[in-house]
C-alpha cells in the first residue's frame, strides 16, 4: 500500500489533494487506525483510539509496548506473534482479541493490517485497522448458548422417547405374560375347584382325633394360597371391574394397617401412619379422593406386607399420606435389608421376587399387579432403596379420576 495520494479529482480544480486531507480522513474514520514502523514502533494513531481504549493518541505514542499495553492479558502473547508477522510484511483480516479499557472493562475487537510502501517500494511499516465487534461477539455467544440449549432439549427429548419406547415394550411384554398367565390360571382353576370340593368332603368326614388331622389345616391353607396366586395371575390380564368411588384415604390406610396387624405382630414390626398435609380440592374434602378404593387397598396391602417382611424385629414401617390439591402421594417406607441396585430395576417384572429364598413367600406377582392397577388409575409407582438403610415405594395418583378415564387407562 503506497502512501502517495492517488490521481483523482480535487475540490480545487488544477490542484493536487494535499496530505492534510488524507490525515483528516484518517482522523475522522470510526475505526481505530494505527501506523506502525517495520520494527513495531507506533508512528501515528488516530483519535478513535481514545473511544476504544480510554487512552489519548499522545498517551499511546508515549507507551513502550503499544499496542500490547491495551490488549487484555489473556490475549497478549497470541497477539504479539501476530504483530511480529505484521511487521515482517504479512497481511491479515479480522483477527479477534480483547481490549483492556482504561476503566478496567473489556471489549472484543477485530484487527486487520496491510504493509505500507513508498513509491520506490521501500517498506514503511504497516497500517493496522481495529473495529469494535462486541455486539457481534455477544450475538455469537448467545447463538452458542442457544445451540447448547437446543442440543440439551434434543438429548432430553431423545431420552424421553427412548424411555417411552422402553415403557411400551415393557407393557407389551406384561400384556403377553398376563395373557399367558390368565390362560394358565384358568387351566389351574378348574382342577383346583375339584380338589377343593373333594377335600371339603374328605375333611367333613375325617375324624378330628385322627392321626394326621392337623395336616388338613395346612392343606386348606395351601389350596387357598394357590387360589390367591391364580387370582393374581388373572389380574395381570383381566381389566378391572371396580367402579370409581369417593372415599376417605386415611380411613382406607387405617384399614390396611389393621389387616396387616397379624403379620406385623408376628414379625414384631410397628406400622405407623403419617398424614403430612390435607388440602381441599374442589368438591373433594381434604381427606377424600375419587379412585377405585378396592384396588388402592390391594396395592397398599401388598406394599405394606412387603415392607413388614423386609423389616427386622422392633423396626418401623411408615405409611405417609400427602393429599395435595390435585395429587395423592402415598409412601411406604421400611428400614430393612433393602434392594440392591442390580435387581431394583426388575422388581415390577412378573414372576420376579427378592423373597424366593423364603419358602412360601413371594411368587413375584404382587408388584407387577400393583403396577398394572396403579397405571390403570393414571398413577405412577416408583421405588428408591439404600441397602441396609431404607427402602421407599412411592405411589402417586390424581386425586380424582372418572370411571371413563380409569376404564380407558386399563384397556
Amino acid at each position: 500500500m503506497s502512501l502517495n495520494p492517488p490521481t483523482s479529482k480535487t475540490p480545487f480544480p488544477g490542484q493536487e489533494i494535499a496530505p492534510e486531507y488524507f490525515r483528516a480522513i484518517a482522523e475522522g474514520t470510526v475505526d481505530w487506525e494505527s501506523w506502525m514502523s517495520s520494527n513495531g514502533e507506533l508512528l501515528w494513531v488516530n483519535e478513535a483510539v481514545e473511544r476504544f481504549t480510554g487512552f489519548t493518541p499522545a498517551e499511546c505514542l508515549a507507551m513502550d509496548d503499544y499496542p500490547c499495553a491495551v490488549i487484555a492479558k489473556e490475549d497478549r502473547s497470541r497477539m504479539s506473534e501476530h504483530l511480529r508477522d505484521a511487521a515482517s510484511g504479512s497481511s491479515e483480516n479480522n483477527i479477534e482479541f480483547r481490549v483492556q479499557h482504561r476503566d478496567g472493562s473489556e471489549a472484543w475487537m477485530a484487527i486487520s493490517w496491510q504493509p505500507l510502501h513508498d513509491a520506490t517500494g521501500r517498506s514503511l511499516g504497516y497500517r493496522a485497522s481495529v473495529r469494535d465487534i462486541s455486539e457481534k461477539h455477544k450475538m455469537r455467544e448467545q447463538l452458542r448458548l442457544q445451540n447448547e440449549h437446543l442440543e440439551q432439549l434434543v438429548q432430553e427429548r431423545t431420552a424421553r422417547i427412548a424411555e417411552l419406547e422402553k415403557h411400551r415394550l415393557k407393557m407389551e411384554k406384561l400384556a403377553a405374560i398376563g395373557e399367558l398367565a390368565a390362560g394358565v390360571a384358568h387351566e389351574i382353576n378348574n382342577p383346583l375347584a375339584g380338589i377343593r370340593n373333594a377335600f371339603t368332603l374328605i375333611r367333613r368326614h375325617f375324624p378330628k382325633n385322627g392321626k394326621h388331622y392337623d395336616k388338613l389345616e395346612l392343606i386348606d391353607r395351601e389350596i387357598e394360597r394357590i387360589s390367591g396366586i391364580t387370582h393374581q395371575m388373572y389380574q395381570l390380564y383381566r381389566p378391572s371391574g371396580q367402579n370409581v368411588t369417593q372415599f376417605s384415604v386415611t380411613r382406607l390406610v387405617d384399614e390396611v394397617i389393621t389387616l396387616t396387624q397379624p403379620l406385623s405382630q408376628k414379625s414384631r414390626v410397628s406400622v405407623l401412619l403419617n398424614v403430612e398435609r390435607l388440602e381441599q380440592a374442589g368438591s373433594l374434602a381434604g381427606d377424600e379422593v375419587c379412585l377405585r378404593a378396592g384396588e388402592l387397598k390391594q396395592v397398599l396391602l401388598n406394599l405394606v406386607r412387603n415392607a413388614i417382611q423386609a423389616s427386622s424385629s422392633e423396626q418401623n414401617v411408615v405409611v405417609s399420606v400427602l393429599n395435595e390439591t390435585h395429587q395423592l402421594t402415598i409412601k411406604v417406607t421400611d428400614h430393612g435389608h433393602g434392594i440392591s441396585a442390580s435387581v431394583i430395576k426388575n422388581v415390577f417384572d412378573p414372576f420376579f421376587s427378592t423373597k424366593t429364598e423364603t419358602i412360601g413367600q413371594g411368587m413375584g406377582l404382587g408388584l407387577s399387579v400393583s403396577l398394572r392397577i396403579v397405571e390403570a388409575m393414571q398413577g405412577t409407582i416408583e421405588v428408591n432403596s439404600e441397602p441396609g438403610i431404607e427402602t421407599e415405594f412411592i405411589v402417586r395418583f390424581p386425586r380424582g379420576v372418572t370411571t371413563e378415564d380409569a376404564a380407558g387407562s386399563s384397556e
